[in-house]
């Protein structure tokens, strides 16, 4: 009789994060270059939802002028709640996030704050993020005005001006 080894949670949750990450190149004709917001990647995301993320955060209304004090908001919201795994300039349990901004749009910023596990689970760029990173980031229960407040504070980032 075969003995089989019995797999550990954790290396369950590995295997499936690995598994995950092996998707092929399916979902590469919507990334690129395709605006039809109507056409779907193979995680069934139309191409809006690629470049906004999937939550509820549709549209993001952003002046030329930072608004200091949601800034200062938000500051004190990042230190409290984000710093534990982002750093501005470098990798640490997550991406940098001082360029955020110029990789992705506001929408995208703030659902990924605000709905994080639906990100983790149907966003492609995520899931390639959570198999580099392999960490999942956690729901920090912010509300809406809370994440604007935090996406104000990144548009501060030096890396963010443009």
């Amino acid at each position: 009789m075969r003995a089989y080894p019995i797999l550990t949670p954790s290396a369950i949750v590995i295997l499936t994060m690995v598994l995950g990450a092996c998707g092929g190149a399916q979902g590469d004709s919507t990334e690129s270059g395709a605006t039809n917001g109507a056409l779907t990647n193979a995680d069934g995301l139309s191409q809006e939802q690629i470049e906004k993320g999937v939550g509820p955060i549709q549209s993001v209304s952003l002046t030329d002028q930072i608004d200091q004090a949601l800034a200062r908001t938000g500051e004190e919201i990042f230190n409290m709640k984000c710093t534990a795994c982002h750093k501005m300039d470098q990798r640490y349990v997550g991406p940098p996030l001082g360029d955020i901004l110029t990789r992705r749009k506001p929408e995208f910023v703030m659902n990924m704050i605000l709905n994080t596990s639906e990100m983790i689970q149907k966003h492609p760029v995520v899931k390639e993020l959570l198999a580099q990173y392999m960490t999942p980031m956690p729901n920090q229960n912010l509300t809406e005005a809370d994440a604007r407040a935090v996406l104000e504070y990144l548009r501060t980032q030096p890396a963010a001006a443009q």
